[in-house]
């Protein structure tokens, strides 16, 4: 079955919140959710919780707790693995979600659904590895040893630019660490997280022990940051909003988990191949039409370097094919919103008064199909300054910035100079140049020759405004949901 043929068969129902195993009926001010590759087809309507309603969550989470945490950790993992196996055979399902809902093209929404079921497989398995040490004691006839415990209800807020990875990367970490969640997921793309909810189900979790609430941040999300039983908030968002969230936390001594903006670089000191390195930072550049954290957005580049680079990234940018997800050919989608794309033309805008030049794309594509969607041609801008809004601030679309520099020192220098740490990559044929940038990279991941793309094992997260908390992903995840507690022993 195709895209447009299962939208067709599915597009048009009402969704409410699922609180204490039970669905709920969305109520008459219930939000219609459309397309943004086709602004005029609404997809369904969804409830509009209330702080209410968040208590109710929280609440079924904190009783589901109790229960869920003495379940043996192999069990708890047995359950992930039939949520992860659900979700593979039903792939192609959620990849139409996510681009219905969120307006990537099918080959990158089949990309996330794959992902996240990688991730979903790795916190199955660490259901399993739980791990604690046992120590020499300072007395004769003593042990010493430490254990873990999950610290109780997590709050996962997510965003909308991957729904379906980013509520996996928090609900299966939570759950195989033996806590339960409250999952309040964007307004912009609920339908993902109302059918996960419904797989995880399907797989086994117990009533409670998932609870989903549908809104806005301003009301749900502030709703779970100040609930007295909540006792770890796991964010992705914006830098401003996880700032405000981890203030309300700190007040009541509860952790954050926090993923927040980037403005990563891309450093080009040496290649054999300007195509190559041209195709690899264009791919970072502009899946998910730039909207990711991760994503590239500074290209920094030696001087002797600029006009070969610059002419191989207009070649790649000139190849992108614009278009909406059920259309083969499409190498972009939409952005999220109307609303979402006039933010990024108003921040290019802003760069282009400070001296900025558009050297290829940056246009509102209107013609045709595309006019009833939220389209926007990808934009390489030249003769940035490091100073230049468009070098400092997270534009959070499909736009390039190109900034040369001298030599090394200063390519470092300038990657250093934001604000933010997320993610960076170095371009090198030179081995000590690679584990200098890898050293003195002010970001929470590093890459070496090629994109900002990170792998399923792998720990997850930034400095500086980019985060703050247990790196997700991986391992650090028993860092953000558990506690040690040490035990001592005497014969």
């Amino acid at each position: 079955m195709d895209m447009q043929t299962w939208l067709g068969q599915n597009i048009g129902g009402r969704y409410g919140n699922y609180i204490d195993g039970e669905w709920e009926q969305a109520g008459p001010d219930a939000v219609a959710i459309t397309n943004p590759a086709r602004r005029d087809q609404v997809l369904g309507h969804f409830a509009e919780g209330t702080a209410e309603d968040a208590d109710r969550a929280v609440s079924s989470s904190h009783r589901a707790w109790k229960a869920w945490r003495e379940v043996p950790g192999p069990e708890r993992g047995a359950i992930l693995f039939r949520a992860a196996e659900l979700l593979e055979k039903r792939a192609e399902e959620f990849a139409f979600l996510v681009s219905a809902e969120q307006g990537k093209i099918l080959a990158e929404s089949r990309g996330e659904v794959g992902r996240a079921v990688k991730e979903l497989r790795f916190a199955a398995g660490e259901a399993s590895r739980m791990e604690g040490w046992t120590l020499p004691s300072e007395k004769r006839n003593g042990l010493a040893m430490t254990f873990r415990e999950p610290v109780g209800v997590i709050a996962s807020i997510a965003p909308w630019n991957f729904p379906v990875l980013t509520p996996v990367r928090k609900i299966g970490p939570a759950l195989a660490y033996g806590c339960t969640t409250v999952l309040k997921p964007s307004n912009f793309t609920p339908w993902c997280s109302v059918r996960l909810v419904e797989l995880f189900k399907e797989a086994g979790v117990p009533k409670g022990v998932i609870n989903l609430v549908l809104g806005s941040g301003r009301t749900v999300g502030e709703a779970l940051v100040k609930h007295p039983l909540v006792r770890g908030i796991s964010f992705t968002g914006s830098t401003r909003t996880g700032v405000d969230i981890n203030a309300q936390a700190g007040r009541r001594m509860v952790r954050t988990q926090l993923e927040m903006g980037g403005k990563n670089p891309a450093v080009v000191l040496s290649y054999a191949d300007a195509a190559n390195i041209a195709k690899q930072i264009a791919q970072a550049a502009f899946t998910t039409t730039g909207q990711r954290c991760t994503a590239v957005s500074r290209v920094i580049v030696l001087q002797s370097l600029a006009a070969e680079l610059g002419e191989a990234l207009v070649a790649e940018l000139a190849a992108i094919k614009v278009g909406p997800a059920w259309d083969p050919a499409s190498r972009m989608g939409p952005l999220v919103t109307d609303q979402h794309r006039a933010s990024v033309l108003r921040n290019m805008a802003s760069g282009l008064d400070q001296g900025a030049r558009i050297r290829f794309g940056g246009r509102v594509l209107e013609d045709g199909e595309l006019g009833r969607g939220n389209f926007l041609e990808p934009a390489l801008i030249e003769n940035v300054s490091p100073e230049n809004l468009l070098a400092k601030q997270e534009v959070f679309g499909p736009v390039l910035s190109l900034i040369s520099v001298r030599d090394a020192n200063q390519a470092i220098e300038v990657a250093n100079s934001v604000e933010y740490g997320l993610a960076a990559s170095v371009f090198t044929r030179d081995v000590d140049e690679a584990l200098r940038f890898v050293r003195e990279s002010e970001s929470g991941m590093v890459h070496v020759n090629h994109g900002t793309n990170s792998e399923a094992h792998m720990p997850f997260g930034g400095v500086k405004d980019s985060g703050l908390g247990a790196y997700s992903i991986g391992h650090s995840n028993l860092e953000f949901c558990t506690n040690v507690k040490a035990a001592y022993f005497q014969g």
